[in-house]
């Protein structure tokens, strides 16, 4: 299972209806948080993610990214965490993120340490997945982040390991499905791959933060079950969005159909269009043949499997 929770959609200006910028995402019990604006440990509480993320995932040091920092900090201590956390940043954030955690002379009671990553890293390297930076192109010095999992193993094949390979159930299923060869009792050797499908794929989860469409988020979201990207502008604002280094939801809609990306999330809408977002939803849609989105707060999604479907 991998669940997406879209904390805060707005753009740098926060609406009555959006916040700013923040994610969280849970792997199989693996919490993670992308981003941190202003109020984000309330939209946790009020959306009921909890508070057992261990790494924090900033893409860059403008204000609607990272000013939730003092106050969530503040409520992890009042409720007596001990858990350790990570936080995560661009080149050059280090003294600017602790300057974040220890806001108003406050000394956290649980250790926190502070990570610049470059783009083109692992910024969290697992068995079964790793989280990779990525180059964004924005005003300051930012990063964008991409969960990859590795490949998962074959299927294997019971029905013909049991009725035509006449392999009796147990230990030697096990090995067969760990890549090891298997001698029977009357002497037949059984290779893996005779039981053993292919390996299947895992899945990619890709968060742009603040962006120009650039080819980094093509290379790293190729076929991404979803790509969170930066959709702050409607077409008639491009010239906006070059001026400001965002981009628009058509951009973002290119940019997920070069990568071959299953689904797409529109996310730091601009507060010009309080009254009418759904457009950016409109033209993402009429630019992407995949499922494009525009994700309120609050909204929760689950990202299946690539073969879920054949389960």
């Amino acid at each position: 299972m991998i669940r997406v929770t879209f904390l805060g959609t707005s753009g740098a200006v926060p609406t009555v209806a959006r916040a700013p910028s923040a994610l969280y995402l849970n792997r199989e019990g693996d919490e993670f948080l992308f981003d941190c604006g202003e109020g984000t440990q309330r939209q946790m509480m009020r959306f009921g993610t909890g508070f057992g993320f261990s790494h924090l995932f900033v893409t860059h040091l403008h204000g609607d990214h990272v000013l939730g920092i003092p106050g969530l900090i503040q409520s992890l201590s009042f409720n007596d965490r001990e858990a350790p956390l990570a936080i995560h940043g661009p080149p050059g954030s280090k003294r600017h993120l602790r300057e974040l955690v220890h806001a108003a002379g406050h000394d956290p009671c649980f250790p926190v340490t502070i990570h610049e990553v470059r783009p083109g890293a692992v910024a969290l390297d697992r068995e079964e997945y790793e989280i990779r930076t990525f180059e964004t192109e924005h005003r300051t010095s930012s990063v964008g982040y991409a969960l990859v999992e590795a490949d998962r193993k074959g299927r294997f094949d019971r029905e013909k390991a049991e009725r035509e390979l006449d392999i009796p159930p147990g230990p030697a299923y096990g090995k067969l499905h760990d890549g090891q060869s298997v001698e029977l009792d009357d002497g037949r050797v059984v290779e893996p791959e005779q039981v053993v499908g292919p390996p299947r794929p895992g899945r990619r989860v890709v968060y742009t933060g603040d962006t120009r469409p650039v080819d980094a988020t093509v290379e790293v979201a190729e076929g991404a079950d979803l790509l969170v990207h930066d959709a702050t502008f409607l077409d008639e604002d491009a010239d906006r969005a070059r001026q400001t280094a965002h981009s628009t939801a058509v951009e973002a809609a290119q940019i997920a159909g070069r990568a071959g990306a299953k689904r797409l999330a529109l996310t730091h809408v601009s507060s010009r269009y309080a009254g009418r977002a759904r457009y950016l939803e409109q033209e993402a849609r009429e630019a992407f043949d995949g499922e494009a989105f525009l994700p309120d707060d609050g909204d929760e999604i689950e990202v299946p499997y690539p073969d879920a479907d054949e389960e």
